[in-house]
């Protein structure tokens, strides 16, 4: 098999992965065999397909996020599950570890993003800007160690790099990301952001499909999920 993943959810019409910071989501002109790639392979030598094999990208992670990805088996599915990320449909739960502790221990930011290509980077505002779009999601503490805290964030729009630069512009930066603030890179060159689980209406079959990913192995990371302080889904 073309590269090691780990599935989280499998059935006909759509297929959940755990991403790691190494993964690109889609090909781009790095050239790195990306993760869409590494599935497609993977469908192809379990059911034994001869031919190629659909897969379609729903929505993306930035490379150095780790955490669930969301990718449809059928064109249907793909189409259902586009339009309900567009409309907001999705309910999709991120874990953030951060140096400073927020203003409040559980809030609502709402921010006018506007992000510059040239750069890759997006910028909050207080105020609507020129070309700005609303930026909006909730966060609350869930957990604290003796140099880290750990925030619960939950996306109520996608923007952009929106949970990075809203958590930057409010004074924590989240661990590892020097993009938005923070002031030492991680020794794997990822950021401690994790997609850690989606809710959604499964496209075909109507019920609803709650998928979790488990957070790397890596020290800090491990001390929260141990951690009598954290609390656990």
């Amino acid at each position: 098999m073309a590269g090691k993943i780990n599935i989280l959810y499998e059935d006909n019409h759509i297929i959940a992965v755990n991403k790691t910071h190494h993964d690109l989501v889609q090909k781009d002109v790095t050239g790195d065999l990306a993760l869409d790639d590494k599935v497609r392979q993977y469908l192809k030598e379990k059911y034994s397909k001869p031919g190629e094999v659909f897969l379609g990208v729903v929505h993306r992670l930035d490379r150095p996020v780790t955490g669930v990805v969301l990718f449809a088996r059928t064109s249907k599915a793909l189409s259902r599950l586009t339009k309900m990320f567009r409309d907001g449909e999705m309910r999709k739960t991120y874990w953030a570890i951060v140096k400073t502790p927020p203003p409040k221990e559980s809030d609502r930011l709402v921010h006018h993003m506007i992000r510059n290509t040239k750069q890759n980077k997006s910028y909050c505002n207080d105020i609507p800007k020129p070309g700005s779009k609303e930026a909006i999601l909730g966060y609350r503490m869930i957990g604290k160690s003796d140099n880290y805290f750990l925030l619960e964030v939950n996306l109520e729009t996608g923007r952009h790099h929106q949970i990075r630069a809203q958590l930057g512009h409010i004074g924590c930066p989240i661990k590892g990301d020097l993009k938005y603030g923070f002031p030492r890179s991680n020794p794997d060159g990822g950021i401690s952001l994790h997609a850690r689980e989606i809710r959604f209406i499964h496209p075909v079959t109507k019920k609803e499909v709650e998928i979790t990913a488990d957070v790397p192995e890596d020290n800090i990371w491990t001390a929260f999920k141990t951690s009598p302080t954290t609390l656990q889904k």
